[in-house]
């Protein structure tokens, strides 16, 4: 399993919308096999997720966010690890947002150092 206690991921490609979120900064905290974090930056003025890790590092959780508009967004995320050759971490992404933001999506992010 993959240990993602105290890493940090920012977005480096999105499904091509621009909301900005280049800007995000994650922060991911676990224990076992459950995984939550909190992210800020871009449109989010904050947002949080919970969820568990798998044994091959894949997440699995639900996210809850409040965009600089005040709008509250909350979906739901599945994120696949990938080692890259400098031994960071990749995540790719695929959301579904729910309510009247509802939309789904891919995301990649990686790991900052």
């Amino acid at each position: 399993m993959i240990n993602y206690e105290g890493r940090r991921f920012s977005p480096v490609a999105a499904d091509g919308t621009d909301d900005g979120s280049e800007d995000r900064v994650a922060v991911y905290r676990q224990n076992g096999d459950l995984i939550w974090g909190e992210f800020s930056g871009g449109k989010a003025r904050h947002g949080s997720l919970t969820g568990t890790c798998g044994p091959d590092g894949k997440l699995d959780f639900a996210y809850c966010m409040v965009l600089e508009s005040g709008e509250v967004i909350s979906g739901h995320c599945t994120s696949i690890p990938r080692i890259l050759d400098d031994g960071r971490i990749q995540l790719d992404e695929v959301w579904q947002r729910y309510g009247p933001h509802q939309s789904v999506g891919v995301s990649r992010l990686q790991e900052i150092r």
